[in-house]
């Protein structure tokens, strides 16, 4: 196979794999599986960041939620630190998958083992397609499920949400703070009022 090849073949077997997904949500007019949508918000964002993307960056963009579903939050205990190691699990689990699509696909391993690391996200702030992985994955957030989530934890109080924000805005890097303060102009006041105090008082 070519390149081109490679990667079409890679990115059609993720998104096979994200719609059998049994979850669904809107998606423009049309209902879709939920990991097979957030898939295909990843792309546009990264496409949004980064105008002419590696092939590895496409997969490992395709592949942030692969097959989310199949170890669901509540496998893990409640609290804080069980949900890191959930996180931490998936992260795991999206890599290797991806790593075993591009394996069949015909990439050689050492691009298929990049790959596994940007998704276990082990190298975030150092390698520079780890950091824009996640800086698409909080613009996706931001414009897709930030609004939602504020709504289902109603019962969180403003120094949480406070607390939410920064860590998110942590994890960006100036290009994701670049695109975010843009994308919230467009944010409902409460969330957009949210942000300035989040980042008008930095935690510390």
């Amino acid at each position: 196979m070519t390149e081109s090849r490679q990667l079409q073949c890679a990115l059609e077997a993720i998104d096979k794999a994200n719609q059998a997904d049994p979850n669904v949500e809107r998606f423009g007019e049309d209902l879709l599986p939920k990991e097979y949508a957030y898939s295909l918000h990843m792309t546009r964002w990264l496409h949004e960041l980064e105008p002419e993307p590696s092939e590895r960056m496409q997969i490992a963009c395709r592949a942030q939620h692969i097959e989310r579903w199949t170890m669901p939050r509540s496998d893990f205990p409640e609290g804080r630190k069980a949900y890191y190691e959930w996180r931490q699990a998936c992260g795991r689990m999206h890599g290797r998958r991806a790593a075993e699509i591009m394996a069949g696909c015909g990439y050689p391993q050492s691009e298929c083992d990049r790959v596994e690391t940007i998704l276990t996200k082990r190298e975030l702030r150092k390698d520079e397609d780890t950091q824009l992985l996640e800086d698409v994955a909080c613009m996706v957030f931001l414009e897709r499920y930030f609004a939602d989530f504020y709504e289902q934890k109603a019962d969180y109080d403003r120094d949480k949400w406070l607390r939410i924000v920064r860590r998110t805005w942590g994890k960006m890097s100036p290009r994701g703070h670049q695109a975010a303060l843009k994308l919230a102009e467009g944010m409902p006041a409460h969330l957009l009022a949210l942000l300035q105090e989040a980042l008008a008082e930095p935690e510390g």
